[in-house]
């Protein structure tokens, strides 16, 4: 008995100092002038990331209120930062030629190939092996996912990217126009989600990134949205985050996907951030 309490003890402590170094984070990040790619910023964001990433107990749903205010904003901040950090890059690759052999100089790149792998394999178990026509919704400005995926995986899918930033699309369109071979396959359309509808009904898979819908009502919104549109039979490829990593991304949870069949979830334990939730429309 003794043995159990001290490590419930130690885990609650190791919690509590996790969330006071995200609060401290959260704090210099708030104080920053801009959050344009810089030494500091760079160092906040990864500092940040490393600490989330570490196995940690965390359950986001008990956290305090005034936490969980933190963690809202630290949620737009690192949204923020990251469309800055995207476009900084995505302006970089147009400017010089060939882009797409270069997009191994995004720092996270990686990270993309590792996530991308990890989503394509989960959907080819699941049995969807040959999409013909693919959806991600906020692509942004350097939509890696759908350039690894169309490149390595999906080479006869055909891909729309939709967001919101007219000018996000603007600059991927540039980066994919150096290929003739993908540009054929690739789309960018400039929209809100929530005023796409029957066009959802042509795609075979959807993927929802992990900053569309930043807080839990707008990402219920945005999947009951998606849901009542897509295809029946068609599946739906939802980022999370789990654990700590609810910090730096919105979580999606079982409650939230009502209507949906739930195929897989996935939760990495490795430098991938987001957690995988992979869902299918029934067919009645």
């Amino acid at each position: 008995m003794a043995t159990f309490q001290a490590s419930v003890c130690e885990s609650h402590v190791q919690d509590q100092v996790l969330i006071a170094r995200v609060m401290q984070i959260h704090a210099s990040i708030c104080k920053l002038e801009s959050l344009r790619p810089s030494k500091q910023v760079n160092s906040l964001f990864t500092q940040l990331v490393k600490l989330c990433i570490l196995p940690s107990s965390i359950d986001i749903t008990k956290l305090p209120p005034a936490v969980q205010l933190m963690r809202e904003s630290l949620i737009k901040l690192c949204g923020h930062a990251e469309g800055l950090l995207e476009l900084q890059f995505a302006h970089f690759l147009v400017n010089i030629p060939q882009p797409l052999d270069h997009l191994d100089v995004f720092p996270y790149y990686g990270n993309y190939v590792q996530l991308a792998s990890l989503e394509h394999g989960i959907l080819y178990e699941n049995g969807v092996v040959h999409p013909k026509n693919v959806a991600f919704v906020g692509s942004g400005p350097m939509p890696l996912t759908s350039f690894i995926l169309a490149i390595d995986h999906m080479q006869t899918s055909h891909f729309v990217n939709f967001d919101i930033d007219k000018s996000a699309n603007d600059v991927a369109r540039q980066i994919v126009a150096s290929d003739a071979e993908l540009e054929s396959r690739m789309k960018f359309e400039t929209a809100d989600i929530m005023e796409v509808k029957d066009r959802l009904g042509e795609f075979d898979c959807i993927f929802l990134a992990a900053l569309v819908g930043m807080d839990k009502k707008d990402k219920a919104n945005i999947l009951g949205h998606v849901r009542k549109y897509m295809k029946a039979g068609g599946v739906l490829l939802v980022r999370s985050a789990n654990g700590a990593r609810g910090f730096l991304y919105p979580v999606v949870d079982e409650n939230d996907l009502a209507g949906f069949e739930i195929l897989s979830i996935f939760h990495p334990i490795n430098d991938v951030v987001n957690s995988v939730v992979l869902v299918r429309k029934p067919l009645f």
